[in-house]
């Protein structure tokens, strides 16, 4: 005689029965709320290290025309021969794109999670302590919306009507030439500023770096770090408003 299963199926006399499906580790990993902290903060360091490199490579428009354009030639020529031309950058491009979605999935599917355990009684006393918390929200939005704005204006030119196609210096001169320009730029530079102050101090504490005896040097190292990306991003349209580039 056949006895029905857990799962509703019927096993037959001798039959064994099938162990139960054991989840994979990176499922698991994903479905936690420490796992998801923890995606961000390794995706957020990432693109920290995107952002102080090309900082630099930015600042390049300060010698030159011949500076900044031949560093752009020599990226997409990088790892040549063994690379395809312009190779390394969308493999670099593959990878920030996964940082970037990762990233943005696990801080959306956090906040759901938070809003959903949070007691509606208390909702008043939470206001005071979500200051944190709405910056990191809203920044990330501007943020988002930043990189499809800058793609298509110095990746693609769609949107940079003076734009020389191999030309990133004179490209970037006619960005920061527009009022639009300059504002979304700056704008966005100061939301990155303070998502970085916040995340930087954030991935810390989930990675298990805080520590009391480390609190106070963390706080001056993700202040300092996102005064000076802050700083150097926008000290580029500064210096084509001001003619000091041109």
């Amino acid at each position: 005689m056949a006895t029905r299963t857990d799962t509703g199926h019927e096993r037959r006399p001798g039959q064994k029965r099938k162990p139960p499906r054991k989840p994979s580790s990176i499922g698991s990993v994903w479905r936690s709320t420490i796992g998801k902290k923890a995606v961000m903060a390794v995706t957020g360091l990432i693109m920290l290290a995107y952002l102080v490199a090309h900082m630099f490579a930015n600042l390049k428009i300060f010698f030159g025309p011949g500076d900044l354009n031949g560093y752009a030639h020599w990226l997409r020529t990088l790892g040549e021969p063994f690379l395809p031309h312009e190779g390394f950058l969308w493999l670099a491009r593959v990878g920030l794109l996964a940082s970037v979605v990762l990233h943005g999935v696990a801080a959306y599917q956090l906040s759901r999670r938070d809003l959903a355990a949070r007691p509606r009684g208390y909702a008043h006393q939470r206001r005071r302590a979500s200051y944190a918390t709405r910056t990191m929200r809203w920044g990330g939005v501007i943020l988002g919306l930043f990189i499809v704005w800058h793609i298509l204006d110095l990746t693609t030119l769609t949107v940079n009507e003076r734009a020389e196609p191999g030309h990133p210096y004179e490209n970037v001169v006619a960005t920061f030439s527009t009022w639009y320009g300059n504002t979304i730029y700056i704008v966005a530079m100061l939301a990155l500023g303070l998502h970085i102050r916040h995340g930087f101090w954030s991935a810390a504490q989930t990675l298990g770096a805080g520590r009391p005896r480390r609190d106070r040097a963390l706080k001056l190292a993700a202040n300092g770090l996102a005064t000076v990306l802050t700083c150097g991003f926008i000290a580029v349209p500064i210096g084509v408003m001001s003619g000091v580039v041109s």
